[in-house]
């Protein structure tokens, strides 16, 4: 068999004496399990580890392998003396290559990225030598290929998976994969990213999916509740549990633990014998969620991606549809056009006040604009019309405020002016909870100290997704 196990594993440095001290007690249960998956290794002593990362050079649109000599060390975290330096399993890195491309999921080289302008750091991130620190300690007679995942839709990310299995296969090598990724963030009130109870929800469904390995509950996480979370470890665990796909699978939680308000796992999957495929029906379920989607749009939703769709596909704006609602022609609105793309934002440009002669010509131009003028993001391509979501926010005429008293997050967005900066943040965003979070946000987008005088003003907006 080729892939011999995988395994989660998070990427705290503090986990490793050296750096933590004293602390690393307090991760105690994450030392004694990352030390039972490094015996293990050692005892199924694989040819290569392919292990997933995702604090390497991480991109929007494609996988990425590292072809950068393979040398690293903790001096980024005060002990420089703890060195790093592995064989890379170019053979298997051709042959993933090689099938991703037959296969059409995107993915590349560090030192191909390099070549098109991408500031590439090479060297081992610690997202890698955090966990093989301690699969070192006891196993090193082995081969290394590092990936940095994308920012794709989880089921490309176990397409891909699959494909490291399907290669070790024909390449006859023995093969552990790991997940490098840690939970949520935001799991207490100090926690890195902040506080959000969401944050210990996710982590909680996050585990018992673990520990059945049910792939189908994984892909059923709502999205804002991952969003909300703060994670960094998903697109690991979706691109391991693809080199499973066609086997059973026995699986088991060692530990979870998050004392300074990030969730760190550790968990085994072992293959257990043949068993079905889930990957067309992963594909298939991407589909209908699609068809679905666009069955309700209303005609506000339908308006803006009808009109990029045109622009993409034929370089024109195209006629506006004869059955719009009439207050789409008679009425003049400030509007703004978001568009996600696998559940993160592709591109968001608005008016607060109206620029054309109806709401349905400023919903054609921010649409437009969305996809094409946000200098977030490059143009939007035609392969990527298919998974694009749009919203569409229909904005009242904003009203001065004197007081942040008469200000709400979820009902009121908010602009900030100072002179000639400015600020605009819409309402109900996911993780603005407080005036005091939305303040912060809209005066960075502005450019405005919070010490400094500015006025506030406020609007509602009506929603269409």
């Amino acid at each position: 068999m080729a892939i011999l196990s995988c395994y989660l594993m998070p990427h705290p440095a503090i986990m490793i004496e050296e750096v933590g001290g004293r602390e690393t007690q307090k991760v105690a249960a994450s030392v004694k399990a990352a030390d039972t998956v490094a015996r293990e290794i050692k005892e199924l002593a694989p040819d290569t580890i392919v292990i997933i990362s995702p604090h390497g050079p991480v991109f929007y649109d494609a996988l990425c392998i590292y072809d950068f000599p393979l040398r690293g060390s903790l001096a980024d975290f005060g002990v420089p003396q703890i060195k790093m330096d592995f064989v890379r399993d170019d053979e298997l890195k051709e042959e993933l290559l090689t099938r991703a491309e037959h296969k059409d999921i995107p993915a590349t080289t560090a030192g191909k990225a390099s070549f098109f302008g991408f500031g590439i750091n090479k060297k081992l991130d610690h997202g890698v030598t955090v966990p093989l620190y301690f699969v070192t300690k006891h196993f090193k007679e082995f081969k290394l290929l590092p990936i940095a995942f994308g920012m794709l839709p989880y089921e490309e990310l176990y397409a891909f998976g699959r494909l490291i299995r399907e290669s070790a296969e024909a390449l006859a090598k023995k093969v552990v994969v790991i997940a490098s990724g840690d939970l949520s963030h935001r799991l207490t009130y100090d926690a890195p990213a902040g506080y959000d109870v969401n944050g210990r929800i996710f982590d909680n469904k996050l585990v018992e999916i673990l520990k059945t390995f049910d792939i189908k509950a994984l892909k059923a996480l709502e999205p804002s509740l991952i969003e909300r979370a703060g994670e960094c470890g998903l697109r690991s665990i979706w691109t391991m549990a693809g080199a499973l796909d066609g086997y059973r699978v026995k699986s088991e939680v060692l530990s979870y633990e998050g004392p300074f308000g990030v969730g760190y796992c550790i968990a085994r999957f072992k293959p257990d014998g043949r068993g079905d495929s889930i990957l067309q029906e992963l594909y298939q379920q991407r589909r209908d969620e699609i068809d679905e989607r666009r069955a309700k749009e209303d005609p506000y939703v339908r308006l803006a991606r009808y009109t990029l769709e045109t622009y993409v596909r034929e370089g024109r704006i195209p006629e506006l549809p004869d059955d719009l609602p009439e207050e789409m022609l008679s009425s003049k609105a400030g509007v703004f056009v978001s568009i996600k793309k696998h559940g993160q934002l592709r591109g968001c440009i608005g008016t607060y006040l109206p620029t054309r002669k109806n709401i349905a010509e400023e919903i054609q131009r921010n649409a437009i604009a969305a996809g094409y003028e946000d200098p977030r993001f490059y143009p939007v391509g035609s392969d990527e019309l298919e998974d694009l979501e749009y919203s569409v926010d229909v904005l009242t005429k904003p009203q001065p405020v004197d007081s942040k008293d008469m200000l709400d997050p979820k009902k009121y967005g908010v602009i900030v002016r100072k002179g000639a900066r400015s600020g605009l943040l819409l309402p109900d965003l996911e993780g603005v909870d407080t005036v005091e979070e939305q303040l912060r946000i809209v005066l960075a987008k502005a450019g405005i100290r919070p010490d400094e005088k500015y006025q506030i003003e406020r609007f509602e907006v009506i929603r269409h997704v």
